[in-house]
């Protein structure tokens, strides 16, 4: 044993070297799946295959309601929350019931400001 080896101590391995982590060089470790790249599997639930597209028609139908009662009452305030809640029913699917809530909301929406002078 040389005088540089006795005061580190470490293992000399001669031969054919392999991948080993660092610290424990006489042992071998097994790296987690957070390394591994990720897979292409999707998991399809027989409980969640009837539910797609379910927040996306609420929120339609929601925003179909609002955009109706805001041609009748509060059209300043209910107009714009009938366009918004409109378009996230389109994003999330719904693009019928979605469209028709953007538009009877800014139908309200517009219509106030321009009816507003008549009714002084």
């Amino acid at each position: 044993m040389d005088k540089k080896q006795g005061r580190t101590k470490m293992k000399v391995v001669n031969g054919k070297r392999s991948r080993v982590d660092f610290p424990r060089k006489d042992h071998r470790e097994e790296y987690a799946a957070e390394v591994a790249p990720p897979s292409d599997v999707s998991v399809n639930r027989a409980e969640d295959a009837g539910r797609e597209g379910t927040a996306g028609r609420t929120a339609g139908y929601v925003g179909l309601g609002i955009g109706i009662l805001s041609l009748f009452m509060w059209s300043v305030i209910l107009g714009p929350i009938a366009a918004v809640v409109g378009y996230y029913a389109y994003n999330k699917g719904s693009r019928t019931t979605g469209a028709w809530s953007i538009g009877l909301g800014i139908l309200a929406t517009i219509s106030y400001f321009i009816l507003i002078p008549f009714a002084r």
